[in-house]
């Protein structure tokens, strides 16, 4: 995790530019906004003997609550940095859940879903590391859809196609499931490690996904707040 107070840009991960949070996310999704239940719940399901779900206020009241200043870096090559993420360990949830719904023991992975469909897959141990959060806040206010409303979860030593938004259901596996980057991430997404994606080295993706961020600001600049479609889909994002 990079702290924006400890360097600020100078401290960035290589390859990577600092830029302020704006949503952003797979292109074609541009327009497509999720629509946030009033009593939303997190679905629990995969590899477990009892599915269940639990409504979000009940997981957000879990011991452990608290504030955590960290930085996303999108995989495209943009950072935020000095973000201040209000919520619940992931840990305190796994720790309440696994119980449960008699989660497989041999579980190693966890796919978290967003109400927009988008999908993004961690390892089970990457997902329990102490900056791992299920967060409801950014800066001390309530997430808003364009943030990730109901719940967001934050991975900050993961590039940001980890951190799914809108998460709706929480799902054990005993193996890597693709999520909805498909061919594109990497099983872990490492930001200290560079990993961008499979089968070539961090560094090479750097200018190819770079290329990328322009046009994809502009098409998510076009359906902007009023703009977009008031309805359930999917899109990646961060």
């Amino acid at each position: 995790m990079v702290n924006a107070a400890d360097g600020g840009a100078r401290s960035l991960p290589p390859g990577q530019r600092q830029a302020p949070l704006r949503r952003f996310g797979l292109p074609e999704f541009a327009a497509v906004r999720p629509v946030v239940p009033d009593r939303p719940v997190v679905r629990v399901g995969g590899a477990v003997r009892g599915p269940t779900q639990i409504p979000v206020g009940e997981l957000m009241a879990l011991p452990g609550r608290r504030e955590a200043r960290s930085d996303l870096h999108c995989v495209t090559t943009w950072s935020a940095t000095g973000l201040t993420w209000g919520g619940v360990p992931f840990r305190a949830v796994h720790e309440s859940l696994v119980q449960r719904v008699a989660a497989h023991p041999r579980c190693s992975w966890v796919v978290f879903v967003g109400l927009d469909g988008y999908r993004g897959c961690l390892r089970l141990d990457d997902a329990l590391s102490e900056d791992v959060l299920l967060a409801d806040t950014l800066d001390g206010v309530p997430l808003t859809v364009e943030r990730g409303a109901p719940l967001r979860l934050v991975a900050p030593a993961h590039y940001g196609y980890k951190s799914v938004r809108h998460v709706c259901a929480v799902e054990y596996r005993l193996r890597h499931a693709s999520g909805s980057a498909g061919w594109a991430e990497h099983p872990r997404g490492r930001v200290r490690r560079e990993e961008r994606s499979r089968i070539l080295p961090g560094r090479v993706w750097r200018p190819l996904w770079r290329m990328q961020v322009a046009p994809v600001r502009r098409r998510y600049a076009r359906y902007a707040g009023s703009e977009w479609r008031p309805r359930g889909g999917r899109y990646g994002g961060v």
